[in-house]
């Protein structure tokens, strides 16, 4: 994804040998399932492991210090009801989802964006959970190996790997379309990890029967959308086959960069006003790490470079506002459903 800027780091092996040895210590000491304490037996359930992103991920007892390093991930775990549960949450693009802010508020932001690896061992994790690969991956806040070795579990977002190549140096390219089911197995991870599968089963019909609300028994064909992320030098706009893609499909409409199998290629305005979209759908980001963040400046820029100006999209002022969230794999995808369906009846552009 461009949500955020990722500036190298090196991370220090010393540093994370003396904080590692805090949290093994205090892993030891306590904290933990409450009857796994007691005794040292291990928590009905538990341990739980599951496959992740070519990882094994073995949880020995529920989390109760975890550290979620994307705002997607972080979403999940409040949406579950585990904000007691989570010492830290990191990099965002947009303010909490609606219904979240209580449970949001319980729960210290290590930072806006990145966190470094000593702000998050200074919590004392016992899990840590990101949206991406690259947040626990090479250049990110560290590999998951690294915090593997310090006896604690890691999780990766599957829609971040299902069917997708992260080897290039851009945000990586689909080779089979996203799909909400790898959304909905995310929730159902996590509940699991956490001991808490019936939330996870709920969450996941109520995100279904929204779905099924705002699509049933109404048609885009022939609509085309363009879906731009940031940035207005180089834009970042949306390829065929990930949350975008789910949401031009379940409304029935077409992307017009559904050539590409890029996660977000960068492609000139030029390109752009000679494939002429019916509308265009913004990302609306409060976060300032590039330029044309909010929809705000993306429609000014829009309508004063020469290139965009006169699309039909523009001068027809077709514009549908998202969070960075829903046009990121996340339950806010099914948000992003919701409002492009509802802006394309509002268009006349459906049924």
């Amino acid at each position: 994804m461009p949500p955020v800027l990722r500036p190298a780091r090196s991370v220090r092996a010393a540093v994370f040998g003396v904080v590692g040895l805090l949290v093994l210590t205090a892993a030891g000491c306590g904290g933990g399932n409450d009857s796994a304490a007691k005794g040292g037996q291990a928590a009905d359930g538990y341990p739980v492991t599951l496959e992740n992103c070519g990882r094994t991920v073995t949880v020995d007892a529920p989390p109760r210090q975890a550290v979620s390093l994307n705002q997607g991930s972080t979403e999940i775990l409040l949406s579950l009801g585990l904000q007691d549960r989570i010492a830290g949450s990191a990099t965002w693009t947009d303010p909490v989802m609606k219904g979240l802010e209580k449970a949001d508020a319980k729960v210290p932001r290590i930072s806006d964006n990145a966190p470094s690896s000593e702000k998050v061992l200074d919590l004392e994790p016992d899990f840590v959970s990101a949206s991406f690969t690259s947040t626990l991956g090479k250049g990110g806040v560290a590999p998951r190996e690294q915090f593997e070795e310090l006896g604690v579990p890691t999780y990766v977002s599957p829609s971040d790997c299902a069917g997708k190549d992260n080897s290039g140096d851009g945000d990586g390219a689909r080779t089979t379309a996203l799909t909400l089911d790898s959304v909905y197995g995310e929730i159902r991870d996590l509940a699991e990890i956490f001991g808490v599968p019936g939330r996870g089963e709920k969450l996941v019909a109520g995100l279904r029967a929204r779905v099924t609300k705002a699509t049933e028994g109404r048609t885009a064909s022939g609509a085309t959308l363009l879906y731009w992320f940031a940035n207005s030098e180089s834009p970042y706009l949306a390829g065929c086959c990930g949350a975008p893609g789910v949401i031009t499909r379940e409304v029935g409409a077409e992307n017009v960069f559904d050539d590409t199998h890029d996660e977000w290629p960068q492609i000139n305005w030029e390109t752009v006003a000679d494939r002429d979209p019916d509308v265009l759908v913004l990302g609306d980001l409060t976060r300032e790490s590039q330029t044309a963040e909010s929809a705000e400046k993306k429609i000014e820029f829009l309508e004063a470079n020469p290139a965009t100006k006169n699309m039909d999209a523009v001068r027809h002022h077709r514009y549908i506002l998202l969070s960075g969230q829903a046009m990121n794999p996340s339950i806010r995808t099914v948000e992003g459903v919701e409002r492009v369906a509802a802006g394309l009846r509002a268009f006349g552009l459906a049924g």
